[in-house]
């Protein structure tokens, strides 16, 4: 999945330099993705434009996400995960310490490739 990947949303990507969501993110961009920062409380995030959700970022880019990378609450994961189905995303990515089986289950049903708890990042690094 990664190494098809060349779009990555961040969800909830965070402003902050020490969050291990901004942390990827960065990582992300050096490694020659293309990051999209999906955070409705933001406007910008790493110099990027921030958007409030999958699909409207989805639609201002008139691009295909490849992979949603998820730094959600456990609970918050199924209205992500949903929306990534709708807009054809390729793969859904729940961060380390994020585990939601049924979320999961739907993606997998709907044909996205799942990875749950894992950090992205580090399994990066070990390719």
């Amino acid at each position: 999945m990664l190494a098809a990947a060349e779009n990555i949303a961040v969800v909830g990507l965070s402003p902050k330099k020490q969050r291990p969501s901004n942390q990827v993110a960065r990582y992300l961009l050096t490694q020659g993705f293309r990051v999209v920062p999906i955070n409705p409380g933001q406007e910008q995030i790493l110099g990027l434009p921030c958007f409030p959700d999958l699909t409207t970022a989805v639609k201002q880019l008139g691009i295909r996400m490849d992979l949603v990378d998820i730094f959600r609450r456990a609970d918050q994961v199924g209205p992500v995960v949903r929306e990534a189905i709708a807009v054809g995303a390729g793969g859904i990515w729940m961060q380390e310490g994020v585990v939601n089986h049924e979320a999961a289950r739907a993606a997998a049903a709907a044909g996205l490739e799942v990875i749950m708890d894992q950090c992205l990042k580090t399994i990066h690094e070990q390719l």
